[in-house]
């Protein structure tokens, strides 16, 4: 038997082990209470965009989905999993996989907050015979499962095309060069179809282009027609995946048509599409629409914004070092734009908003902007209006008046529009989700 010496030794040291993990677990607590307090000050707390929601009767509070979250979107509150973040939460659904219990499922909406989504047949063939949907448009923002049900979805275009009596000079036009998209083209190279991929960036990717950079994007096994299955990992940094894609693409011939942006898609009597871009207009037996939820970027509609100096997103921060910088808008990513401009050397940031104050942003990104005001590293116009772009200015107008400043890059940071008028308008029906999956 062990001495009481021992035992009460044993004890002590099980009594402050119990009281660390105590400790810790409180301040995690409180540090999750807080996170998802700031969020709702910001209005930050209802997702955007395919978001995980939790069964309370289920739920025990492992803290699983919490650990498996690299973007610390999750959090126990109240002894509950709980989406503390929801503006960090980009739907990889790492958390479901790591449930012990199966208490999260991924859904779009909220009870406030509906989110679009096109009704579609199990083949991912919409209301209108011929036109498939198939990843994030159509309610999957999965990668792995995106890309499955691009597989999926050619493999029904093949059928139809099979049946169809067009002459059209295409069997698909596939609209997206994400995961859904080259998936499809993949596939559309195995059936032996004629096939056309426009996509309105200039480089394949989708959403996960977009991503910041070393985002985590998370994968599993991808099984793709031509290639066969393809596994990277359980986490994977943007650039990584999107190295993967290009590898694929350089590796198939799989072909693609950057830079052009769908504007509208007519049914033919016989059954066939015209499908017109930005740039020219293609004649397919069946269209996939493989689009994300970003919709194409909102845009200013002022002389000048044609210009290759204009964008509507930041990538790489370094490579405006040195210029004059102008960024328009008033959400998270405006001001991580301005932010992360202002910290390169020689750079002069200006940020234009046209509300008086930022309202749905992170409190953070509040903070750090208006220490960079203090440092004279960003000078914020609010109420502020641009005019036009000129090659070397651009012309705004404020509460003091018009003015021009010197200016090298543009970054319009205003959001994207989904082209769901234009889907509805050839038939597309859509049912609006809230928080159901």
């Amino acid at each position: 038997m062990l001495s009481p010496v021992y035992l009460s030794v044993y004890a002590a040291a099980a009594g402050i082990a119990v009281g660390l993990h105590l400790l810790l677990a409180g301040r995690k607590r409180q540090a999750a209470e807080r996170a998802l307090s700031e969020s709702k000050q910001a209005g930050l707390h209802e997702p955007a965009s395919l978001h995980p929601v939790v069964d309370p009767n289920r739920c025990f509070g492992s803290g699983a989905c919490v650990k498996a979250c690299p973007e610390e979107a999750l959090g126990i509150v109240n002894g509950k999993a709980t989406l503390i973040n929801a503006a960090a939460c980009i739907g990889h659904g790492a958390c479901v996989t790591a449930c012990p219990t199966q208490a999260l499922s991924l859904v779009f909406g909220t009870q406030t907050r509906g989110v679009d989504i096109p009704s579609l047949s199990k083949e991912f063939e919409s209301s209108v015979p011929g036109i498939f949907i198939a990843g994030e448009l159509g309610g999957m923002g999965l990668i792995r499962k995106t890309a499955e049900q691009g597989r999926q979805a050619m493999t029904a275009v093949r059928k139809r095309v099979a049946q169809s009596q067009s002459a059209a000079p295409l069997d698909v036009v596939i609209v997206g060069a994400g995961p859904a998209g080259i998936s499809s083209g993949l596939s559309a190279i195995h059936h032996k179809l004629k096939y056309s991929i426009l996509e309105q960036e200039a480089s394949l990717g989708g959403s996960v282009y977009h991503y910041p950079r070393n985002k985590i994007a998370m994968t599993a096994p991808v099984k793709l027609d031509v290639v066969g299955s393809m596994s990277l990992g359980t986490e994977v940094q943007k650039e990584a995946l999107l190295t993967f894609w290009h590898d694929i693409v350089a590796k198939t011939g799989l072909t693609f048509r950057f830079g052009e942006r769908l504007e509208s898609i007519d049914q033919q009597e016989d059954g066939s599409f015209l499908v017109r871009s930005s740039k020219g207009q293609y004649h397919a037996k069946a269209v996939l629409l493989a689009l994300g939820r970003r919709g194409s970027p909102r845009k200013l509609d002022v002389p000048g914004e044609e210009q290759s100096k204009v964008v509507y997103r930041l990538i790489d921060a370094e490579q405006y070092r040195g210029q004059h910088v102008l960024v328009v808008g008033g959400g998270d990513s405006a001001l991580e734009a301005a932010i992360a401009l202002a910290e390169q050397p020689d750079t002069t940031v200006t940020l234009s908003y046209r509300s008086k104050a930022f309202g749905r942003v992170k409190d953070k990104n509040r903070q750090k902007l208006k220490q960079m005001q203090g440092m004279d590293k960003v000078n914020v116009l609010l109420e502020s209006h641009v005019l036009s772009i000129e090659a070397h200015q651009v012309c705004l107008s404020g509460p003091g008046g018009d003015l021009s400043l010197r200016n090298d890059s543009v970054i319009v940071c205003a959001g994207g529009v989904l082209p769901i008028p234009l889907l509805q308008s050839i038939g597309i029906k859509f049912e609006t989700k809230f928080g159901t999956a």
